[in-house]
């Protein structure tokens, strides 16, 4: 779907690699794969045992390595990261990696994806105790409690300060001699394992491990640290209170079709999603159609369940590149028939049933609508693979209050009349989790559907700050 245009973006992709001569590199190939989690930043921190070297920049990953700046990154151990802003905003004192220096610890290079819930809070009890924040991002948190914790090793010092977060985290940290990742407890956002030859690599989505030639290990349990050195690699726990709850929208739409989370291939769950769809919700058509790029598997999956053709209806532009992610108003409007153009000789004459994958505010679903009708379509039947999103998302999606999101205030039918469609069906609860593969004898298998239910897997924080939060970071 057009995240840029439709608003609904996740935060990030990281990548790391320890043990291998070319790190730099095989990480810029790794952020390349995971682009499309992020478009606003990118960068990469290298060390070569002794010293730390680094680079990043607004934009895409190849705007900003694209004067010979890889070439001035070296070392065995490289972590990198792809930016969308969502807590924090943008502005390039937010690009990640975040690099730090200490006089007598050596260097510190920190990495993130995912939202921290209670940043508000912790932030303000620092600076009480006098720490000066160089971003605005919720990831400089972490190096900040990680500095102030009493505990002498680094891996109990960072596990010190991950107990005190509460929201998703998937953090990659790099000193001179190793590199630490954990994944928070609920395990909100994929993180997977591999080998490279003798060097392990770490990635936000397995394409990545595809692309450089990688080979699978193993998912990063919620919960769990690993630490990476020339000596191997070590697992600890630094929670034992696990909630597994990885987000949905990562097999909705997030995620590449090519990736697995959690042993289930994204592009099969998509197509699932499809054929519970048409089961739920069949409609008499002439041609079945996705919306690119997120929807095509679950079209492909509703065509297959009832018979009726799929066929490319909607044609994505792929040139436009990133001009609409930030639009002005005189452009909005425009910003669907740039990114999109529906095929008059697919769609004229027929009765079409368009596949989306969600519908956040209703306004790119109205134009998509008003396009196929204006190309000839005689009926236009939207259904979507997922439930409505009625509840924002804490945890990394820039869907933050409820008046984002039209299902919130509106219903099935009230919708259907907004987007100007002649039906409108969303999937089940049910059938979310049983296309997906996460639902055993009727049960969640462990997949957060907060966007969905407004049932939260963590706390969600005020402005306030909670006495529990204060008490923890001022006892450190």
């Amino acid at each position: 779907m057009l995240a840029e245009i439709k608003g609904l973006n996740e935060e990030c992709g990281v990548f790391g690699i320890w043990g291998h001569e070319e790190a730099p590199q095989i990480t810029y190939y790794g952020l390349h794969s995971l682009q499309h989690r992020g478009q606003e930043g990118a960068g990469i921190v290298a060390t070569d045992g002794k010293n730390m070297s680094a680079h990043k920049g607004q934009g895409l990953i190849t705007e900003v390595f694209q004067n010979g700046e890889l070439e001035k990154v070296k070392g065995k151990g490289a972590i990198g990261h792809v930016r969308y802003a969502t807590a924090g905003g943008g502005g390039f004192e937010n690009v990640q990696p975040f690099l730090f220096h200490s006089q007598n610890n050596g260097s510190l290079a920190l990495a993130h994806n995912g939202n921290l819930v209670n940043a508000t809070q912790l932030k303000q009890q620092l600076e009480n105790q006098g720490s000066i924040f160089q971003t605005s991002s919720d990831t400089e948190v972490l190096a900040h409690l990680i500095k102030r914790s009493g505990h002498f090793e680094l891996k109990d010092q960072i596990k010190n300060a991950l107990s005190m977060l509460k929201g998703a985290y998937a953090f990659l940290i790099m000193t001179e001699k190793e590199m630490i990742v954990a994944l928070d407890p609920n395990g909100l956002r994929p993180l997977s394992v591999a080998m490279l030859g003798d060097a392990y690599v770490v990635a936000s989505e397995t394409c990545a491990f595809d692309v450089v030639g990688a080979t699978y290990l193993r998912d990063v349990e919620p919960g769990e640290m690993l630490i990476i050195s020339d000596e191997g690699m070590k697992s600890e726990r630094f929670s034992i209170n696990i909630n597994r709850s990885i987000c949905s929208m990562e097999y909705i739409y997030f995620s590449r079709p090519d990736s697995n989370i959690n042993g289930i291939n994204v592009h099969s769950a998509r197509k699932n999603l499809g054929k519970k769809l048409a089961e739920e919700s069949g409609v008499e058509a002439d041609v079945v159609t996705g919306v690119p790029d997120s929807s095509i598997s679950a079209a492909i999956g509703y065509a297959e369940a009832t018979g009726i053709p799929y066929e490319l209806g909607l044609i994505k532009n792929r040139y436009v590149g990133r001009t609409f992610i930030q639009p002005s108003q005189s452009l909005r409007e425009q910003g669907v028939r740039m990114k999109l153009s529906a095929v008059r000789g697919v769609v004229e004459g027929k009765r079409v049933v368009m596949v989306d994958d969600s519908i956040v505010r209703g306004t790119t679903s109205r134009r998509i609508v008003t396009m196929l009708r204006e190309a000839g379509a005689t009926e236009v039947h939207v259904r979507i693979s997922s439930p409505p999103i009625a509840h924002p998302c804490f945890y990394g999606i820039d869907t933050s209050t409820h008046e984002e999101l039209i299902a919130s205030s509106h219903s099935v039918e009230e919708i259907r009349q907004e987007i100007g469609a002649d039906t409108l069906s969303f999937l089940s609860i049910e059938g979310l989790l049983s296309g997906i593969g996460r639902q055993y004898e009727g049960e969640n298998r462990g997949q957060c559907m907060a966007c969905f239910t407004g049932k939260y897997p963590t706390e969600i924080y005020q402005d306030t700050v909670l006495p529990h939060v204060k008490e923890a970071v001022l006892t450190k």
